[in-house]
């Protein structure tokens, strides 16, 4: 019986030293465990806020690469929806060319845009170059004009009074309501095309220009009365800074107006131009290179925008 009190004895002792033992351990990890715990508390930083400190951006790829594919996607949706819409056409009428037979036309085309092979029959290159050279002219001429005009309507109210019925009044007609007139003066269809790239383009300069002159606070033009600042001085120093974004918007919107109306005029009038270029291709139902002379007149007016629109940025006193 001894023997079997004794084992028991040793079993309890055995077995108070194990929880003596596990107590050890957990009063170690709680000890190791208390720094770690008061560093939390203390509010010391992430290891993402340490990185980012660094320069390391550890946002998921999926984030990043989400504003490039929202920028790139729906124009190419739309590009898709157009090529689709443009083969069932193609589809349903036989005449039409899909866009695979186009391409492959435009692949032609433009392997010699600049050939020569008579007066008539020039590459497209040519005709582009034809089209811009009057819308050169006749823009150029408007801005010559239109610019200083629109100063003087802005800048003094006798001129406004003057001229504001007359832009008023002309502002709305078609440019090409104005094309006769000018073959009836000129006797010739090339400054016909350019004076009615002229008569279109100067509305916008005039108006645009005159509004720019008009908002300059009165409180600049009442500083200059004081310092006895000359008209020129006026004109250089104080409103030409402050109508210029309004000038460059006048631009911008009397060229995109140009580009459409030198197509239309030069259908009429004959010659060499993008215009007449579509018109006989027409004759001939040459029907994919209208659809390529519509792309590259797109193409044409949107670098001619985007070359202003830059511009005008470049002049905007507005925050980046």
């Amino acid at each position: 019986m001894s023997i079997v009190y004794e084992a028991a004895g040793a079993h309890d002792a055995a077995r108070a030293r194990t929880v003596d033992a596990l107590a050890e351990v957990g009063v170690g990890r709680a000890a190791a465990g208390a720094p770690a715990a008061r560093a939390a508390d203390s509010g010391a930083p992430s290891r993402r806020a340490r990185l980012a400190a660094k320069g390391v951006n550890l946002t998921p790829t999926s984030e990043r690469l989400r504003p490039i594919v929202m920028k790139v996607l729906p124009p190419v949706l739309g590009l898709a929806l157009l090529l689709l819409a443009w083969q069932i056409l193609a589809l349903r009428n036989p005449g039409f060319p899909t866009p695979l037979e186009t391409w492959h036309e435009a692949a032609k085309l433009f392997a010699d845009p600049f050939y020569r092979k008579g007066p008539n029959d020039q590459g497209i290159g040519w005709n582009v170059l034809a089209s811009l050279r009057r819308v050169a002219l006749g823009f150029g001429m408007a801005a010559l004009v239109g610019i200083p005009l629109g100063f003087l309507i802005g800048r003094f109210s006798f001129v406004y009074g003057m001229f504001s019925p007359l832009v008023s009044l002309f502002k709305p007609v078609s440019p090409l309501a104005w094309l006769p007139i000018g073959l009836l003066v000129f006797k010739a269809a090339d400054p016909a095309a350019i004076w009615a790239i002229f008569i279109c383009s100067i509305w916008p300069m005039i108006v645009n220009t005159a509004v720019g002159v008009q908002r300059v606070p009165q409180d600049y033009l009442n500083v200059a009365r004081v310092l006895d600042l000359s008209e020129w001085k006026i004109v250089t120093r104080i409103l030409l800074p402050a109508v210029l974004p309004y000038m460059l918007t006048g631009v911008r919107l009397a060229i995109g107006t140009a580009w459409l109306v030198i197509v239309a005029a030069e259908m009429l009038t004959g010659g060499v131009g993008i215009g007449f270029w579509v018109w006989d291709e027409w004759n001939n139902l040459n029907v994919p290179h209208i659809l390529i002379a519509i792309g590259v007149i797109g193409v044409v007016g949107l670098l001619l925008e985007l070359a202003l629109v830059a511009l005008a940025k470049a002049f905007s006193y507005e925050e980046k």
